[in-house]
């Protein structure tokens, strides 16, 4: 009798798949479609593929569905050169039958909350993109010649294929000349100064126990006497760019996945990850490095916990060149990888030092901000492996020292989250 008054859940909204949207999350019950692909993932984190249709999931299971594609992204390599880009296009692969567990499955679990957008995507690439280019891993000079290109593209493919488990099917410089917002991309950039420098100020006085009513009271007149002054040039960048420009910088402002997926798409067809977002995440990764929350804490953790061990598989799967030197490296840094898995393993709460014993809100973000530090370690980690899959074997010995500077990185970052209290007078080196 009462099955006549139950309410039916709602459909997922599977609008956009395949053109806006690669991948969402799937309820038991409802219906994939046709030309997606349904991957059900276990407690343990386990992956298989099954065929589109209604979802039937096990206690405690996770179901995706993606769509293989093709999509199309224009990215900004450089972001001191707004006007000049990429257009690229990838899809997603097909099962690999000689792995266990596919690299685009381990990155829809470990890094998406829920859709995965296609602006989001872009996002994620533009900024690793960057990243490489920053570091010299990749090389794009001005005049590129034909062997040039094609050493950029076979380093951009491999990146891609690594970090994000997709096939760049094509890759073409494009102009996008007036399509560049300067003024959005200038109010950004103030707004995004105005709030860290605000947030610095804040976060000093409240390890110092200084703040007072009123000084919090200043501290809010200052924070809209800020936001006010960048808002005020809006009507010269046009209608509806700031709002675009902000929705860029919300979605840079945390080096996550989950983060990212907040912006909406771009006004432009194909999605484009904008100049603005760019200046403004760098900014941005600045600001959220310096008051994390919990939720990115715990994110970060989870994301160390289930990558790291692909990545030692991966870096155990390389054909080494001949040389017991360069055995004794690799094995070298393959154990500090299972060790900082292990730490991973056993971290200890963010909020206790002991059973009743909480820690303060200033102790809390310090902690995450070390996680956050180790969370970046793995993302170079991941493009070391891609480079490494390259590489002759006169390259190796730079890339296994680059490999040491990683793994170091690493392992301050958890080392500091797991310690309760820090003494004062430790000496604190920057992370390379």
């Amino acid at each position: 009798m009462m099955g006549f008054f139950s309410r039916r859940k709602p459909a997922a909204d599977t609008d956009g798949l395949g053109t806006s949207l690669i991948a969402l999350r799937l309820d038991a019950g409802d219906l994939a479609p046709a030309q997606s692909t349904v991957v059900v993932f276990s407690p343990a984190g386990h992956a298989r593929r099954t065929a589109p249709g209604k979802v039937a999931c096990g206690q405690g299971e996770t179901v995706f569905c993606f769509h293989p594609g093709p999509y199309t992204v224009d990215l900004t390599p450089f972001a001191a050169a707004p006007e000049w880009g990429l257009r690229l296009r990838f899809v997603v692969d097909a099962a690999n039958p000689r792995v266990s567990q596919q690299r685009f499955d381990l990155y829809l679990y470990s890094e998406t909350a829920g859709r995965l957008e296609l602006a989001a995507f872009a996002g994620a690439a533009q900024m690793a993109l960057q990243a490489e280019l920053a570091q010299g891993a990749l090389d794009l000079p001005p005049c590129t010649s034909l062997d040039e290109w094609h050493a950029f593209r076979a380093g951009l493919n491999q990146l891609m294929y690594t970090r994000y488990g997709v096939t760049v099917d094509d890759c073409v410089p494009v102009d996008f000349g007036e399509q560049v917002d300067y003024a959005a991309m200038l109010q950004t950039r103030a707004r995004q100064a105005a709030e860290i420098t605000q947030a610095t100020v804040v976060a000093q006085a409240t390890a110092t126990g200084e703040r007072t009513a009123d000084t919090q009271a200043a501290d809010a007149m200052r924070v809209a006497q800020s936001a006010a002054a960048v808002t005020e040039p809006a009507a010269v960048a046009g209608p509806g760019a700031p709002a675009t420009a902000n929705q860029a910088a919300d979605a840079r402002r945390e080096p996550t996945l989950e983060a990212a997926s907040e912006a909406g798409p771009s006004a432009m067809t194909p999605p484009r990850a904008t100049a603005a977002g760019t200046a403004a995440g760098e900014a941005g990764l600045s600001g959220a490095a310096s008051s994390p929350s919990p939720d990115q804490d715990a994110r970060a953790l989870r994301r160390l916990f289930l990558e790291l061990p692909a990545l030692s598989g991966g870096l155990r799967q390389l054909a080494l060149p001949e040389g017991f030197e360069i055995f004794q490296q690799h094995q070298a840094i393959l154990l500090r990888l299972n060790m900082a898995a292990l730490n991973v393993n056993t971290m200890p709460s963010l909020a206790w030092a002991a059973p009743d014993q909480p820690l303060p809100a200033a102790v809390q973000s310090r902690r995450a901000a070390q996680t956050l530090i180790a969370q970046a370690a793995l993302d170079e980690g991941w493009s070391l492996l891609a480079r490494l899959q390259l590489a002759g074997p006169a390259q190796w010995a730079p890339l296994l020292d680059e490999a040491d500077r990683i793994c170091a990185n690493l392992e301050t970052g958890l080392s500091l989250r797991r310690a309760a209290h820090v003494p004062e007078d430790m000496r604190m080196e920057p992370s390379l």
